[in-house]
């Protein structure tokens, strides 16, 4: 039998990453993806802590495998933002069969 969503049936992976005060956060991946034209990797997360479900923030970061090392990096450039948003919501509308969540 053929998994055609991807990710439904699968473990969740689950990543750390640390706060200002280095105390390490749970956040679940949620989408892997690179960008055409462009090395760099992106990941999208979401904290699993939230205490508020419906104001679950996604996170995304630009990343770098290393063996089973897993470097995260802030995106702070606007261009690049908004190709990852761009992106990211293609990606959504794909798996969501182009409905609108409104």
């Amino acid at each position: 039998m053929a998994n055609e969503q991807i990710g439904m049936d699968e473990e969740p992976e689950i990543i750390y990453i640390p706060d200002d005060e280095g105390n390490e956060e749970e956040f679940e991946v949620i989408m892997k993806f690179e960008v055409d034209g462009s090395d760099s990797k992106y990941m999208m997360v979401v904290p699993l802590d939230s205490e508020d479900e419906e104001a679950d923030e996604v996170y995304a970061f630009r990343y770098e495998e290393d063996g089973d090392d897993l470097q995260l990096f802030m995106i702070e450039d606007d261009e690049e933002w908004a190709i990852v948003e761009e992106t990211f919501n293609t990606l959504v509308d794909e798996l969501d069969g182009g409905a609108e969540n409104d």
